[in-house]
């Protein structure tokens, strides 16, 4: 009877310790090969895990089973259980994919294909490709509206955010934008869209009904030149009153206030910093410091960094498991 007692006590203990898929941080890593776990709670790192060559995009479905990793030189769509970080199976993705984005009702995928200029769609269910889409050159960002109604592609050189109707796969509109557009991301009530250009050095306020561009945004950071302040990751918190901005090799992120569209103030992260990812209730934001190989955390109502993780070579992507 002790002897079972003490091993019940042992496994409860066990439990206690493993963080639950809610707490759990995944970031990809773009030249180590892996993707590092974190806990959100103590924040450190769990672990360490090979996903495949030349990890970028990442993502995780709503119900939180399957974590999606663009393996970009092995030109393949990767999927983990989050769990266990076991490699489940795999999708087609066409050649170099970078990043990617899920239908909010978590299929299909949309995922860029730099080398061949196209959206390639894949139903995550029967693994199946059910569209490629011609677009502009180098498509980067990916982007898709709250209803899932309208998916955003931005082209690099073309320098285009280019609207797809998510139903047909038709491209219903085309807008430029400056230089080397990398993220699209919409506001929660579906209200702007946003698009970043890492050498126009600016964000375009794009209105989804009109696809006119209502406003542009721009940065200037005493002490730091402009050609380093490059726009890269875009993030909205869950309210909609702010609005993150990694920018790149100024060691920056910017909060911009979500109303008036003004820059707020700007945060030291790590070195070159590339995406970002709320955690589901929206107080806290992680960025990846590519050069700097860690992850910056950030306190969404201080406005403050509370703390630097050491995670693996070169890290790209990040994504927060949902509650």
């Amino acid at each position: 009877m002790k002897l079972a007692l003490k091993s019940s006590v042992a496994l409860l203990l066990c439990l206690a310790a493993t963080p639950t898929l809610a707490n759990r941080v995944f970031v990809s890593n773009e030249k180590g090969n892996d993707v590092t776990v974190i806990d959100s709670t103590t924040l450190e790192v769990i672990g360490h895990y090979p996903v495949g060559s030349r990890p970028r995009g990442i993502t995780i479905s709503p119900d939180g089973k399957e974590l999606y990793v663009c393996a970009s030189d092995d030109d393949l769509v990767r999927v983990f259980n989050p769990e266990t970080m076991e490699e489940m199976h795999t999708l087609p993705s066409g050649p170099d994919p970078e990043l990617f984005v899920l239908h909010p009702s978590g299929n299909p995928l949309y995922i860029a294909n730099e080398d061949d200029n196209l959206v390639t769609v894949v139903d995550v269910k029967t693994h199946k490709v059910l569209a490629e889409i011609p677009v502009g050159v180098e498509p980067e960002g990916m982007g898709v509206s709250p209803d899932g109604k309208v998916v955003i592609n931005t082209s690099e050189t073309t320098n285009m955010a280019h609207f797809i109707d998510s139903q047909t796969f038709e491209i219903t509109a085309n807008v430029l934008v400056d230089s080397r557009p990398r993220f699209a991301e919409f506001t929660p009530d579906g209200k702007h869209l946003l698009v970043s250009a890492e050498i126009g050095g600016t964000i375009s306020v794009i209105d989804p009904a009109t696809q006119e561009i209502t406003k542009k945004i721009t940065f200037e950071i005493p002490g730091v030149l402009p050609e380093a302040i490059q726009p890269v990751g875009v993030r909205v918190s869950p309210d909609g009153k702010k609005i993150f901005v990694a920018l790149g090799p100024a060691n920056r992120v910017a909060v911009i206030d979500g109303e008036t569209l003004e820059v707020k103030t700007y945060l030291l992260v790590g070195q070159r910093v590339w995406q970002m990812a709320f955690t589901p209730d929206g107080k806290f934001l992680y960025t990846t410091n590519g050069n700097s190989n860690d992850v910056s955390v950030i306190d969404v109502d201080k406005e403050e960094v509370v703390k630097s993780i050491q995670v693996g070579q070169q890290p790209w992507g990040v994504v927060v498991a949902p509650n």
